[in-house]
């Protein structure tokens, strides 16, 4: 019987998930979650966007009124994680406390049950949906109080680590062509490790076997149907199909990379090109040296990891 299950397996993304013949989905790794609780000074509470979509939110204790709004995507590769894992409370608790800031940590839908592109519109969902609490002294019943009284709508910020600093990236580019409800503006978007990646190899990637790798089966999973594959524009930025970065709808942008990061060239790349663009916002990076990918939301206690929350705290603060 092991034998049989083994030979029906066509997708294997170890030690994560298996995909079988008939389609059914073998999930490997199951997140641990993490009840909504109050911790480090921040109340946390879960609530329903839309049927496919929810969030989990996030409110520090402080006396100011109006504090900037961050509207976070959890990692995973587009197929894993929750916005309600340990990992990710833990992650969003110490930004929220450190930052001094309103976060909406969205929890969209996984592939390969639901394919991309469901995780970049449930994403804007969320955004349109957070975007819909800025109208001044209209108090509709099914609207989130925390968002209303205490969100700062001219201080909206977006912003990921991995496959969802590509979804903010995604967001930032969708929302110079699209407007968001009542005009709201996104005024900064960080991308932290971003998950980029194309059949030209750049700087330190291999050269050889592209295909067999595990970024571009990963890909091919989670977006089977996307034309040109890995060269597609929502995975490779610099494509001859993409649009121009100069479409960039924020006015700062945070790029972080890891050296010891196989997508740390891309990350370099990505912040090369949106500074030798038209764009014309304020633009940074900062690379953690002997680190690998995401090593800050897996081992939060390091020197290195204080660091990095330091430099996000930053970045949402300082306007």
């Amino acid at each position: 019987m092991a034998l049989e299950q083994e030979n029906d397996v066509t997708t294997e993304l170890l030690p994560f998930l298996r995909v079988h013949k008939n389609s059914t989905v073998e999930r490997l790794y199951i997140p641990e979650l993490a009840p909504a609780e109050t911790n480090c000074g921040v109340e946390s509470k879960d609530t329903i966007i839309s049927p496919e979509v929810f969030a989990r939110l996030y409110l520090p204790n402080t006396t100011t009124t109006k504090l900037p709004i961050l509207v976070y995507f959890h990692g995973g590769a587009f197929c894993i994680e929750s916005a309600f894992s340990i990992l990710c409370h833990r992650y969003i608790n110490t930004i929220s406390s450190q930052a001094n800031v309103i976060v909406i940590s969205v929890d969209y839908r996984l592939a390969p049950e639901h394919p991309l592109p469901a995780a970049y519109e449930d994403s804007w969902t969320a955004l349109q949906w957070v975007a819909t609490h800025s109208i001044k002294g209209h108090n509709n019943e099914k609207h989130e109080p925390w968002l209303t009284q205490h969100g700062d709508f001219n201080r909206l910020y977006i912003g990921g680590d991995s496959a969802v600093a590509n979804i903010s990236h995604h967001l930032a580019m969708r929302a110079g062509t699209e407007e968001l409800h009542s005009g709201v503006k996104i005024l900064g978007a960080f991308l932290c490790h971003p998950h980029f990646w194309g059949s030209k190899p750049l700087g330190s990637e291999p050269v050889t076997s592209r295909e067999t790798s595990l970024l571009y089966r990963t890909w091919m999973l989670v977006y089977p149907s996307a034309k040109e594959g890995i060269d597609n524009p929502n995975i490779n930025p610099f494509a001859k199909t993409a649009p121009c970065l100069a479409g960039l709808a924020c006015k700062r942008l945070f790029v972080s990379v890891a050296s010891e990061d196989e997508l740390r060239d891309r990350g370099v790349r990505y912040y090369k090109a949106v500074k030798e663009s038209e764009w014309e916002g304020e633009l940074s990076m900062f690379e953690v040296e002997g680190e690998g990918h995401g090593f800050h939301i897996f081992n939060p206690d390091t020197v290195n990891a204080k660091e990095m929350f330091k430099r996000l705290a930053g970045f949402l603060q300082d306007y």
